[in-house]
């Protein structure tokens, strides 16, 4: 895999230009990019064009070669949406984050495959780590290029489970901020009080990296030293329980921070916040029903006019959520918004005791085949919380596939969880 840091350091140098660097991107995705599939857009004469720009050594990216999840809006490259629907859309204007992104000099080298409307049918992005397991979703293309070190840098986003999953399917570094932190504008919205932009980077440093050009703030953590955090394990959830090998890895991870001087001790959670949990998936059916009702509406012109046989504009699994969230109750999904407001409550007395608590990323490592993205069960919760979370790569189950574990800190305190975050990989790093 290809850091970002490293990138960046050697850009800074110039050791290495912005235009080796998107060669060598270049490379790697002639290389495997047939097999894998993480893009559904490549841009590599843009990329070169760009990287060309005069300007780029003195901004915070230094010319970062840069891959987009395709709900992020472009005006050079199409925009689909993992949909039927969009074929070869082009936005008028950029999101703001891909505005952001070249402002600050990174270098745009396509967009990557998404499940439609960032939901669950799976898209063909095949897991590098063995091509014979999913990626996870949404963000599966985001998560598989940097895995496959086709690019240093990818941006997702995660309305349940889609950027830490993917990102503990594939072994690499996922980064869910604090919600808010960084703006959605321009992302296609599935749930306006879920939706949270990401990154998808080889290592935590390399996440922290990019969150702190792009957010302005003190984010960074290659350029401290690691504190030890007092870290609660949440072995037992309010959802299905973790494989064995997750939980043995989970029993691994927190292990390896004792050993490095944490403060290590198990956490329970209050009862409350099983019922937050339930509580997600109304809101996001509920919403997505309201935000995606445009291409339900579409799709119900377009399907008779396409014939019996015709294939349905809208995947299975997208019909599916809008037509769950069209039958509830303005009054239901209230209740769940205080319910969620009550569990943040508890979450925020919980964590006086602790910097962070530590869980699975996934039930376990990847699914086999491409049926299914994975479960999002570990991530709903925390998502619907608005807490930062971090995938923490360099674990794996005994036939070598990924298994990631999930750092998880209080709302608004991104440097924090991604300080405990790099303390935990830094400790797996030296276990033996």
């Amino acid at each position: 895999m290809l850091s970002a840091l490293d990138f960046a350091r050697r850009l800074e140098s110039g050791e290495l230009t912005p235009a080796l660097a998107v060669e060598l991107c270049a490379n790697a995705i002639a290389k495997t990019e047939a097999e894998v599939g993480a893009f559904v857009t490549l841009d590599l004469d843009g990329a070169r064009k760009a990287a060309a720009t005069e300007g780029l050594k003195g901004k915070p990216l230094r010319g970062l070669p840069v891959a987009l999840k395709d709900i992020f809006d472009t005006a050079d490259m199409p925009t689909e949406y993992g949909s039927r629907l969009y074929p070869g859309h082009r936005p008028k204007t950029d999101a703001a984050m891909v505005t952001q992104l070249k402002r600050a000099g990174g270098v745009l080298l396509g967009k990557t495959v998404t499940t439609e409307f960032a939901h669950t049918d799976p898209g063909k992005t095949k897991n590098p780590r063995n091509l014979a397991y999913t990626p996870g979703g949404s963000s599966s293309g985001s998560a598989a290029a940097v895995a496959a070190g086709f690019v240093p840098l990818a941006t997702g986003t995660q309305t349940g489970g889609s950027i830490i999953r993917p990102a503990s399917f594939c072994g690499v570094a996922g980064f869910k901020p604090s919600f808010g932190l960084l703006p959605t504008i321009g992302i296609k919205c599935v749930s306006w009080h879920l939706d949270t932009a990401g990154f998808f980077a080889a290592q935590v440093a390399d996440v922290a990296f990019a969150a702190a050009v792009l957010t302005e703030r003190d984010l960074r953590v290659d350029q401290r030293a690691p504190v030890s955090p007092r870290i609660g394990v949440l072995r037992q959830q309010p959802w299905p329980s973790a494989s064995t090998d997750m939980a043995a890895a989970l029993d691994m991870a927190a292990r390896a921070a004792s050993a490095a001087m944490a403060r290590v001790k198990d956490v329970l959670l209050p009862p409350v916040l099983s019922a937050a949990f339930r509580a997600h998936a109304t809101i996001h059916a509920y919403e997505a029903a309201r935000a995606l009702a445009p291409e339900y509406e579409r799709a119900g012109e377009v399907l008779p006019a396409l014939g019996k046989k015709a294939q349905d504009p809208l995947c299975k699994g997208t019909r599916e959520l809008i037509e769950t969230g069209m039958k509830i109750s303005a009054d239901a999904y209230d209740d769940a918004r205080r319910t969620a407001s009550q569990a943040r409550r508890a979450v925020s007395d919980l964590m006086s005791d602790f910097d962070v608590i530590l869980s699975p990323s996934a039930p376990g490592a990847p699914p086999k085949g491409y049926a299914t993205t994975g479960s999002s069960t570990f991530n709903r919760l925390w998502t619907l919380m608005g807490t930062p979370c971090v995938n923490v790569p360099g674990l794996a189950d005994p036939n070598g596939l990924p298994l990631g574990v999930q750092v998880i800190g209080r709302f608004g305190a991104d440097r924090a969880t991604l300080e405990a975050a790099l303390f935990l990989e830094s400790a797996l790093a030296r276990r033996g």
